[in-house]
């Protein structure tokens, strides 16, 4: 429990630090009241600080935030941590090739099981000759039906058994050299280079995967029928569970296209159409108007995917991962998200056989709950859904109207509380302003009012003190700096903020110094702001 606590403290810690440097950021007016791409990183990088968390802070102090370049921000994030990724993947291939390893045959189109001999064991870097019980190593065969990842698809999972022991396989890589490197980690006995042994790819893995990844080709054959041949991939997650696919296209996709989509992967499927696959010379594969699929590197020959005879063939690929005999094992298909990750480009992310089933009984659970929350049968639920939302818009408006009304009664109220500080009138006080625009809103009712003025308005939101704080043209024209005011309130309730000499505002943490903090306004005000 000791831990927890702590653990718990350090993460306070971690985020009261983010707060107040987010709260800095927003007192220097970064960027012309938007928050830097740069300054979102750091906060999210440094303090665990959310992207939408900053973008909800800053919002309540009237700025903007650059969430554009904080994703290009991330995806350099991403480019760095794939350098680094291929960095140890080139010492490790290095490694394997010092002790002697040559490329592994790949013999998994055929079968999910196979004999051959251990060449090669490496752990934590270094070559060894055995590996025992408790072990994570990496395990190099001279043959394998362990599919390596690649073309988007994942590696194989399943175990190695040898005489002496067994070894579980969580992943399969490939490296440059042509040789297949098997992770994972001993379970019994031990493994020993020169033993055979018996390989075995856990086929549910496999089988899901294979499925998924004849389902992307008839994605993407699908996208460049119906919004046109400009389609191209930019990139895809093949996963037992799921599919991601990206690809060129200049605009979101709306929900007529994406059910044309799902409506023409699904006709495909149910058509059963054959897989076949063939081999042939790269230049010839493209001539003949297979697609390559994008970011992978092909050897002379290559391998064809087809789905589909004829005039009905539907998909022409090259490929070298694994499918499904006919596209009707597939069995079904059916889209979860699509958006936008970058300019230009789209991804689509999608789940087919029974976690399409999985999804649909979810899906059908919910209309089954709301319609019993709402009383109304499923077909009527849009309808019913529309009127409530009508309904909470009406009472939306209307309790904005009195916020707003009550506002105003509040700020006529402080009228009668103006103090007069070296000639200048100055309001500062504690109201009950649920938001930080009511609390603006009060503060003009103040200038209209008086004419001449300095406002510094305080109010507890959310838990946290808020202040807001104006100056009529005349008091800035004496010096008075309604930006450098505030901050130094809010400092006193341990926080900070700014903005300019006319209009500011800023936040705390200590809700209990509010007062404290509004009684510097005076003194402040008389030593010019």
């Amino acid at each position: 429990m000791k831990v927890i606590e702590q653990e718990e403290s350090r993460f306070h810690d971690t985020l009261d630090a983010g707060m107040t440097h987010l709260e800095t950021i927003v007192g220097n007016g970064h960027s012309g009241r938007v928050i830097a791409a740069g300054d979102v990183f750091r906060l999210y990088d440094t303090y665990g600080f959310p992207p939408e968390l900053t973008e909800e802070v800053a919002g309540e102090h009237g700025f903007g935030v650059d969430m554009e370049g904080f994703e290009r921000e991330m995806e350099a994030q991403r480019e760095r941590g794939r350098a680094a990724q291929a960095f140890r993947k080139d010492k490790t291939a290095e490694a394997y090739a010092a002790a002697g390893l040559g490329a592994t045959r790949f013999t998994g189109y055929e079968t999910l099981t196979g004999e051959s001999v251990v060449v090669g064991l490496l752990g934590e870097g270094l070559s060894v000759q055995r590996a025992s019980d408790g072990d994570e190593m990496e395990v190099v065969t001279m043959e394998t039906p362990f599919y390596a990842e690649g073309g988007g698809q994942v590696g194989d999972r399943g175990e190695i058994v040898g005489a002496n022991g067994r070894f579980i396989v969580e992943d399969t890589q490939a490296t440059m050299l042509g040789f297949y490197v098997h992770r994972g980690r001993v379970v019994d006995g031990e493994i020993s280079v020169g033993e055979p042994v018996k390989m075995t790819v856990d086929s549910g893995h496999r089988r899901e995967a294979a499925r998924n990844h004849t389902a992307t080709h008839l994605l993407h054959a699908a996208l460049r029928q119906v919004l046109g041949q400009h389609v191209r991939q930019a990139g895809s997650l093949v996963a037992p569970d799921r599919l991601r696919f990206d690809f060129t296209h200049p605009v979101g996709l709306g929900m007529a296209d994406l059910h044309d989509i799902r409506d023409l992967v699904n006709d495909k499927i149910r058509s059963d159409l054959s897989v076949t696959n063939d081999q042939a010379p790269y230049s010839e594969a493209i001539s003949r108007g297979a697609l390559a699929f994008f970011g992978d590197k092909y050897p002379d020959v290559v391998r064809l995917v087809s789905m589909g005879e004829g005039e009905d063939r539907f998909s022409f690929e090259v490929c070298g991962g694994t499918h499904v005999g006919h596209t009707g094992e597939v069995w079904n298909f059916q889209v979860t998200d699509e958006g936008s990750i970058g300019s230009g480009l789209r991804r689509i992310e999608a789940v087919t056989g029974a976690s399409v089933q999985l999804l649909l009984a979810q899906r059908y659970d919910l209309v089954d709950e709301l319609s019993t929350q709402l009383k109304s049968s499923p077909e009527d639920i849009s309808e019913k859904i529309s009127t409530l939302m009508e309904d909470l818009d009406t009472q939306r408006r209307r309790a904005d109207r009195l916020e707003r009304d009550a506002g105003r009664r509040e700020a006529e109220g402080l009228l009668s509380r103006v103090q007069d500080v070296d000639g200048a009138r100055v309001v500062a006080a504690l109201v009950e302003a649920p938001n930080v625009e009511t609390m603006r809103e009060m503060g003009d009712l103040l200038k209209a009012k008086l004419g001449s003025v300095f406002v510094v308005l305080a109010s507890v939101i959310n838990d946290r003190p808020m202040f807001v704080a104006m100056a009529t043209p005349d008091l800035v024209s004496r010096g008075l700096h309604a930006g450098n005011i505030v901050k130094q309130v809010a400092k006193v309730a341990g926080g900070g903020g700014g903005g300019s000499p006319e209009m500011a505002q800023a936040g705390g943490r200590d809700k209990s110094k509010v007062s404290v903090a509004l009684e510097e306004v005076a003194r402040l005000v008389r030593e010019g702001g």
